[in-house]
C-alpha cells in the first residue's frame, strides 16, 4: 500500500476486536471490560496473528483519559473538591504510603534492591483513572459523597504521581539504583520537589484566575453561533488544548488538566450540553484505554511466576483497600462510603506503567518488576468489576430498610402515599417538586444517599433501596398506591421493576420513561400503563404550539 495505514490499523484492529469480545462479554453476562482487556491481548505482541502498535494505542488512550477526567470535571465544583480534602489527602497519602510498603517488602523477598522495591510499592499504590471513573458513572456515584471523595483521593494520586515520576530521574538519572538514592545529590533533589510544586500551585493559579474568565466567556460566544458543530469543537478543543497546554508548560499530568479545564466549564450553563458533546468519543476512547492494557500483557507470567503474580495483585486488591477502606472509617464515614472508595481503589493503570517504564529506563525496576506491574493492572482491573458489584449490593443490603433513618427519615412500614416515584434524578426531582409543591403526598425510592436527602428536603417521604426489590417496593406502600411514576434512565431495571410492581398491585396505574420505541413496546409488554419518551412528547407540544399560531 502507498501509504502508512499503522494508525488506522491499530484503531480499527482495537475498536473491532474490542466490539466482538465486548459482545461476547455481554452474552455471558460478565463485564465488557473484560472483552476490552482480552481484545488487546489478541491484537498484542504475545499472541499470535496481527499485531497493533502499542505506542499509539497508549498515545490514544490517554484521549479517552482526557475526555474521562473533563467529563468528570464538568460535574464538580471547586468547593466539591475542597469540602473532600480533610480526607482526600491525608487518606490518599496514608493509603499509599501501605501500599508502597507492602510492594517494598514483596520486592525485597524477591531479591531486588530497596530503591527498586520501593519504586514497584509505589506503582502499586495509585488507581487507575478510567477504571475509577467508569465504576463510578456506570452506578451514578459520580455526584455523591462517596464518589466525591473517591475522585479528590484519585487528584492527590495524581499529584504525588507528578512529583514521583520528576523527582526519580534526579534521584537515580542514569546511575542505577546504586546511587544512594540521590543522583544528583539532596540540593538537586529540593530543587527539583520545589520547582514540581511551584509549577503545580502555578497552573492551578493560572486555572482559577486566567482560564477561569476566558474559558466560559469563549464557550458562550460559541454557543451563541448557533452552530454546534463548532460548541463541539470548541469543547474537545478546550479539553485536549488545556490538558495538552498543562502538561507541557507546568509538566502536570494530562488528566489533571483535563479535570481543572472541566471543573471551570462546569460552573457554566452549558456544562450539561459539554458533556453531552464529548460522550461518544470518551466512550471510544476509553475502551481504546482497556485495550492498550490488554496489549502491554504477556499470558506467560501467570505460568513463569505465578506466586509473584498473585502476591500482587493481593496487594492491589486486597492491601488497597483494606487501608483505604480503615482510613475513611478512621476519619467518621459510614460504612458505604468506606466500602465504595476502598472497592473504587483496587486496581491499578495508567500512571503505574508510565512508572514502572521510568524505572525499567534508569536501570531501577528490574524487567521482572514490569512484568509483574502489567500482570496485576490486567488482573486487577478484571475483578474489579466484580468487586464492585459485590460491594454495592453488599451497601444496598445495608441501607435497606435501615439507611432511611441514618438520614434523619421516620417511615412507617409500609408507607400510606398515593403517589410512588422511583428515581430522583434529573427527572425524578422535578416531578417531586410539581407534587410535593401542591400537598401531594409522595413516596420516593432512591439508592443514593445525596440523592434521598434531597427528595426529604422536598417534602417527600423518602426510602433509600433498590427498587428492583418486591421487599422495597412493599416497603414503599405499593399495595395501597394509585399511582407509579419510574424515573430512572435504566431500561431494563425499569421493565423489572413494572413487572414486580404489577404483580403487587395489579389496579395500580404505571408510568414509566423510556429513550428507544424498543423500550416503550417492553414497558407496555411488562405491564405499564404509560410510557413517556422525551423525543415524543418535545415533539407533541412543539406541534401543539404550531397548531396554536396557524389557528
Amino acid at each position: 500500500m502507498p501509504h502508512d495505514t499503522t494508525l488506522i490499523g491499530t484503531i480499527v484492529a482495537g475498536l473491532g476486536v474490542a466490539f466482538l469480545m465486548g459482545a461476547l462479554a455481554h452474552r455471558l453476562k460478565i463485564s465488557p471490560i473484560a472483552g476490552y482487556l482480552l481484545a488487546g491481548v489478541l491484537v498484542g505482541p504475545f499472541t499470535p496473528g496481527f499485531v497493533a502498535d502499542t505506542g499509539l494505542a497508549m498515545q490514544l488512550a490517554e484521549i479517552g483519559v482526557i475526555l474521562l477526567m473533563f467529563g468528570v470535571g464538568l460535574h464538580f465544583s471547586l468547593k466539591d473538591l475542597l469540602s473532600v480534602r480533610r480526607i482526600a489527602v491525608p487518606g490518599a497519602i496514608g493509603q499509599m504510603a501501605v501500599a508502597t510498603g507492602l510492594g517494598m517488602t514483596l520486592g525485597l523477598w524477591l531479591g531486588w534492591s530497596v530503591a527498586g522495591s520501593a519504586v514497584f510499592g509505589l506503582a502499586l499504590s495509585v488507581a487507575s483513572t478510567v477504571v475509577l471513573l467508569r465504576a463510578l458513572q456506570a452506578r451514578d456515584m459520580v455526584e455523591t459523597e462517596k464518589g466525591r471523595i473517591a475522585v479528590g483521593w484519585l487528584i492527590v494520586e495524581d499529584l504525588a504521581m507528578v512529583l514521583a515520576l520528576v523527582l526519580l530521574p534526579t534521584m537515580f538519572g542514569g546511575r542505577g539504583d546504586e546511587g544512594s538514592g540521590m543522583g544528583g545529590g539532596n540540593a538537586n533533589l529540593l530543587q527539583s520537589a520545589a520547582i514540581v510544586l511551584v509549577k503545580v500551585v502555578g497552573f492551578v493559579a493560572f486555572m482559577l484566575i486566567v482560564a477561569r474568565r476566558i474559558l466560559p466567556w469563549l464557550l458562550h460566544w460559541v454557543a451563541h453561533t448557533g452552530s454546534r458543530e463548532l460548541f463541539r469543537l470548541a469543547v474537545l478543543a478546550i479539553a485536549l488544548g488545556v490538558a495538552f497546554g498543562a502538561a507541557i508548560v507546568f509538566d502536570v499530568s494530562f488528566a489533571l488538566g483535563a479535570f481543572f479545564a472541566g471543573m471551570i466549564l462546569g460552573e457554566t450553563q452549558l456544562s450539561r450540553r459539554a458533556a453531552e458533546e464529548t460522550l461518544p468519543l470518551r466512550d471510544a476512547f476509553a475502551v481504546l484505554f482497556f485495550v492498550s492494557v490488554g496489549m502491554l500483557f504477556d499470558p506467560s507470567v501467570l505460568v513463569e511466576q505465578p506466586g509473584p503474580v498473585l502476591a500482587t495483585v493481593a496487594i492491589i486488591v486486597l492491601g488497597k483497600s483494606l487501608a483505604a477502606y480503615a482510613i475513611v472509617r478512621a476519619f467518621g464515614h459510614p460504612n458505604q462510603t468506606a466500602m465504595t472508595v476502598s472497592v473504587s481503589l483496587a486496581q491499578i493503570g495508567e500512571f503505574s506503567f508510565i512508572l514502572a517504564g521510568l524505572g525499567v529506563g534508569l536501570d531501577v525496576l528490574p524487567e521482572t518488576g514490569r512484568d509483574l506491574i502489567l500482570a496485576g493492572a490486567i488482573l486487577s482491573i478484571l475483578f474489579n468489576p466484580i468487586l464492585f458489584t459485590l460491594a454495592v449490593r453488599r451497601i444496598r443490603s445495608e441501607e435497606t430498610p435501615a439507611a432511611v433513618a441514618d438520614i434523619g427519615v421516620d417511615v412507617p412500614a409500609p408507607c400510606n402515599a398515593g403517589v410512588v416515584l422511583i428515581g430522583y434524578g434529573r427527572v425524578g426531582s422535578h416531578i417531586g417538586g410539581l407534587l410535593c409543591g401542591r400537598g401531594e403526598g409522595l413516596t420516593v425510592i432512591e439508592d443514593q444517599k445525596d440523592m434521598a436527602s434531597a427528595a426529604r428536603d422536598a417534602g417527600a417521604t423518602v426510602i433509600v433501596g433498590d427498587a428492583t426489590k418486591e421487599s422495597i417496593l412493599r416497603q414503599a406502600g405499593l399495595e395501597d398506591a394509585s399511582t407509579l411514576l419510574i424515573a430512572i434512565p435504566e431500561g431494563v431495571e425499569a421493565g423489572a421493576i413494572v413487572r414486580r410492581a404489577r404483580a403487587i398491585n395489579p389496579k395500580l396505574v404505571i408510568v414509566a420513561r423510556a429513550h428507544s420505541d424498543e423500550e416503550v413496546a417492553d414497558l407496555v409488554r411488562r405491564g405499564a400503563d404509560h410510557v413517556v419518551m422525551a423525543e415524543r412528547e418535545t415533539a407533541a407540544r412543539m406541534a401543539e404550539r404550531a397548531m396554536l399560531t396557524l389557528v
